[in-house]
């Protein structure tokens, strides 16, 4: 017999992915200001009318970089990339589901992370969206559940580390995304300029209705 306890859907939690190197883009890409502020704390603005508390992870050395207005959740696994932050989130609050988000996608709005969030299946370890580009799993817009954590756990005592190669090789729900442009990834000078575009070109559209 299930209990309620066990019925219960775990609280959701956001995390921002601030603390990758951004090599190719030559510039921070979690600073950069695609829509009148730094896209770390527009993120985090973003999270925080969809779950309970929001952090923002960040390399130990960034901590104090982040305004004080926002809470830092630093990375406890070195040199792991957003595997490590992910199992960082899980470290800090184990019973807690994670949405996560990264810096680089500047077109991920609030009603595309709404239908994620409306449509996750606390029975999977993860609901996640279809890469519009290979249609496999997007790791860095997912609810991860507290059942993936020994799940990476293991995988991360096997050598893997990769977020997405997680995804396919569980129980997931994949959902294809209401508005495939905003899974956007900028990771290099000329994506930038393509995003800017989409975004100069949105700021000027009409609005329905």
């Amino acid at each position: 017999m299930i209990s309620a306890e066990q019925n219960k859907t775990p609280a959701l939690n956001g995390l921002v992915l601030a603390g990758g190197k951004s090599r190719r883009m030559g510039q921070d890409k979690s600073m950069i200001a695609w829509h009148g502020k730094p896209q770390r704390y527009t993120m985090a603005d973003t999270l925080t009318s969809l779950c309970e508390k929001v952090y923002i992870s960040c390399r130990p050395e960034q901590k104090h970089d982040i305004d004080s207005r926002y809470t830092v959740l630093e990375d406890t696994y070195t040199d792991l990339g957003p595997y490590g932050a992910i199992l960082s989130a899980f470290r800090a609050e184990p019973n807690a589901a994670w949405l996560i988000t990264a810096c680089d996608l500047p077109l991920l709005d609030h009603d595309t992370l709404r239908y994620l969030i409306q449509h996750r299946d606390p029975a999977k370890v993860a609901t996640s969206f279809k890469s519009p580009h290979d249609w496999l799993p997007e790791p860095l817009i997912t609810i991860w559940e507290p059942r993936s954590y020994p799940i990476l756990l293991s995988f991360l005592s096997e050598g893997r580390t990769c977020p997405r190669k997680a995804l396919i090789n569980s129980d997931v729900s994949v959902l294809t995304p209401p508005d495939p442009t905003a899974l956007m990834n900028v990771n290099t000078p000329e994506e930038m300029e393509m995003a800017k575009q989409i975004i100069k070109q949105r700021q000027h559209e009409p609005h329905a209705g």
